[in-house]
C-alpha cells in the first residue's frame, strides 16, 4: 500500500533567507535615495550615471526610499502575505532597468562604483526576488487573517483599471520612448525616458497585483510604501518646479493624477484600518 503524502499546511511565514535578502538591499536603496532625491545636481559625480534635469533624479531618489521602506517592513513583518505583492513589482521593474542599462551602455560612468553597483544590484536582483516570490507562495493560506477587512469589490476593480493605465503609460516610455519624449512635461532624453518608464510600471503592476488579492491585510503595507513615494514625488515637483513646462498641459496632469493618488491612498487606508478596528474590537468582546 502506497502512503499518502502529508502536507504541511500554510502556515505564511517568511523564511529566513527573504528577511536577508530584504536586509541586504535595503542599504543600497537608502545610499540611492541620499545621492538621487538630497543631491540630485551630483549625479555626475556620485551616481551611475548624469541625470539632468533634477525631477528625474528626485522622482528616482523618492521611489528608492520607498523601496526601502517596504524592505525594512519586509525584515520584521510577521506574515508573508503582509509582503507578497510587492516582489512581482520589483522584479518587473528591476528587469525593465537591467535592460535600459544594456540598452543605452554607452551613457553610464563606466569604473565608478556607483556603476558597478547598479550593474551588480540589477543582474542579480531581478531573479533573486522572483526566484523567492516563487518558493515564498507555498507558505500563503490565502486567507484573511482573524480581524483582516475585505476590500470592497468596487474598489479592487478601481484599482486594478488605474494599475493598468499607468503600467500602460510606462511599457509605451520605455519601449517607445521617441513617441513621448516630445510630450513629456520636462526634459528627458532615451535614457531617462526608459528609466521613468520603468518606475512607472512598479507601482502599475502594484496595482493590478493589490487588486487580485481581497485581504487589506496583504495591501496595507504596499499601498503605504506607494504613499511614501507619491508624497516625496509631489514635493521632489515642487523643488523643481522650475523645469516643468506649465504651457504643457502633461504637467498638470501629472501633478493632479500624483495629487489624486496620494489622497484616493489616504482616504481608502483611513475607511480600512477603521473597519479593521471594528473588527478587533467585536472579536474581543
Amino acid at each position: 500500500m502506497i502512503p499518502h503524502t502529508i502536507h504541511a499546511p500554510a502556515d505564511d511565514h517568511i523564511p529566513t533567507v527573504t528577511r536577508v535578502v530584504a536586509a541586504l538591499i535595503v542599504p543600497f536603496l537608502v545610499a540611492a535615495f541620499a545621492i538621487l532625491y538630497l543631491l540630485p545636481d551630483e549625479t555626475g559625480r556620485l551616481f551611475a550615471w548624469n541625470i539632468k534635469p533634477r525631477m528625474t533624479a528626485l522622482l528616482m531618489g523618492a521611489g528608492y526610499i520607498a523601496g526601502a521602506y517596504f524592505f525594512v517592513r519586509t525584515i520584521f513583518a510577521r506574515r508573508w502575505h503582509y509582503v507578497a505583492v510587492g516582489f512581482v513589482p520589483v522584479t518587473s521593474f528591476a528587469s525593465l532597468l537591467m535592460i535600459a542599462t544594456l540598452l543605452h551602455w554607452d551613457r553610464f560612468n563606466h569604473g565608478h562604483i556607483s556603476f558597478i553597483t547598479w550593474v551588480a544590484l540589477y543582474a542579480t536582483t531581478p531573479c533573486i526576488v522572483f526566484a523567492l516570490w516563487l518558493h515564498n507562495r507555498r507558505y500563503d493560506p490565502g486567507v484573511p487573517d482573524r480581524d483582516d477587512a475585505i476590500i470592497p469589490g468596487g474598489v479592487r476593480i478601481m484599482m486594478a483599471g488605474i494599475g493598468a493605465l499607468i503600467l500602460i503609460a510606462g511599457a509605451v516610455l520605455f519601449i517607445w520612448p521617441a513617441l513621448l519624449i516630445p510630450f513629456w512635461p520636462w526634459d528627458v532624453t532615451t535614457v531617462t525616458a526608459r528609466t521613468l518608464g520603468a518606475w512607472f510600471v512598479l507601482p502599475g503592476v502594484f496595482g493590478v497585483m493589490i487588486a487580485r488579492d481581497r485581504r487589506w491585510s496583504a495591501a496595507r503595507l504596499a499601498l503605504q510604501s506607494q504613499f511614501i513615494g507619491i508624497a516625496l514625488i509631489l514635493i521632489g515637483a515642487l523643488r523643481a518646479w522650475d523645469e516643468f513646462d506649465r504651457t504643457n498641459p502633461l504637467a498638470w496632469i501629472f501633478i493632479g493624477g500624483m495629487t489624486a493618488l496620494a489622497v484616493g491612498i489616504a482616504m481608502l487606508f483611513v475607511q480600512m484600518e477603521r473597519r479593521r478596528a471594528k473588527l478587533t474590537s467585536q472579536n474581543e468582546r
